[in-house]
């Protein structure tokens, strides 16, 4: 499938039974609401996704079963995040076998690679695939960071044509913008930092609280590209407290409880992560519960008119 690197992304949890096997049929509940919502792609086996717990058979089930799922509707991106570039390999075998539309492509795991090592990670992924792919830049997490002047050896492999940009500095997606222009599509993965980036050039956003509210993520790229800066902005503003809770060591666990809250996920997780407890649950919740109880009214963002154009 052809597609463009824009829109919202959900960046989806994965579902697990009790017994710790998949659970496939909350997993569909899920991905069925992110497409009535209206998302734009599918992003599976992140660090959300809980990725570094994940089998590479359970990855190959999860492609599978959410292309079943979608329908060729949208695009369905594997994320290849591993420690070794023998390893990597592999996975992108597998995502291409297993009919992935695209990658999201993440640094060496665990080992802080060099510039030039990094540069060559990508590329020797790059070269063994045709699949386009999105560098994901988060030094925050990860330790390493994609500059600029690395993107630029980066974007001369064709299929490298889009950076999820979780820098934090928001200043980064002006430098990107002015260096590349169109060749590099920008999709922010910093949910409190989304309408900001969305409204000074971002194409779209990898997001993770959408998880829980596609609708309202949806509703908020919608009005923001169309030009209602007003109304996406006042429902940002409700959103963000929930937003916050993806810029945490427990964003697995945050994110999994407000799916429960909105009837479309489970609390399990893979161990070694275990559900909140105490007090640290205890504001979790309020924080949902806040936000369940002034969830706003949406507009008809799927039939919306560009303002821009209308000024025009």
């Amino acid at each position: 499938m052809k597609f463009e690197w824009k829109g919202v992304m959900p960046a989806v949890t994965t579902k697990f039974n009790p017994d710790d096997t998949l659970d496939l049929k909350m997993f569909r509940t899920n991905i069925e609401a992110q497409v009535k919502a209206g998302v734009h792609g599918i992003v599976l086996g992140g660090s959300l996704g809980e990725a570094s717990t994940l089998t590479s058979e359970e990855k190959i089930i999860l492609v599978k079963e959410t292309i079943n799922i979608v329908e060729g509707k949208i695009p369905v991106i594997m994320t290849i995040a591993e420690q070794a570039t023998k390893v990597a390999l592999q996975s992108v075998r597998d995502a291409e076998d297993s009919g992935a539309d695209g990658l999201m492509v993440l640094p060496p795991m665990r080992y802080k690679s060099t510039d030039y090592e990094t540069v060559e990670y990508f590329k020797e992924i790059a070269k063994s695939t045709e699949l386009p792919i999105m560098i994901y830049n988060n030094p925050v997490d990860y330790k390493i960071e994609v500059t600029v002047g690395m993107f630029e050896e980066l974007v001369e492999l064709q299929n490298i044509t889009a950076v999820k940009e979780s820098t934090r500095d928001i200043i980064n997606i002006g430098r990107l913008r002015n260096k590349f222009g169109s060749d590099l599509s920008i999709l922010t993965g910093v949910d409190p930092l989304a309408l900001e980036s969305l409204l000074i050039g971002a194409d779209g956003w990898v997001a993770g609280l959408v998880c829980a509210f596609p609708a309202e993520t949806v509703a908020i790229y919608e009005l923001a590209k169309a030009g209602y800066t007003k109304e996406a902005t006042e429902i940002y503003r409700w959103f963000l407290p929930l937003l916050e809770l993806d810029i945490s060591p427990q964003l697995v666990q945050n994110i999994k409880l407000a799916e429960v809250a909105t009837g479309i996920g489970t609390e399990t997780v893979r161990k070694p992560r275990l559900p909140l407890r105490g007090e640290e649950r205890e504001r979790v919740l309020s924080v949902i519960n806040t936000g369940l109880k002034n969830r706003p009214v949406l507009p008809d963002y799927k039939s919306l008119t560009n303002v821009n154009k209308q000024l025009v």
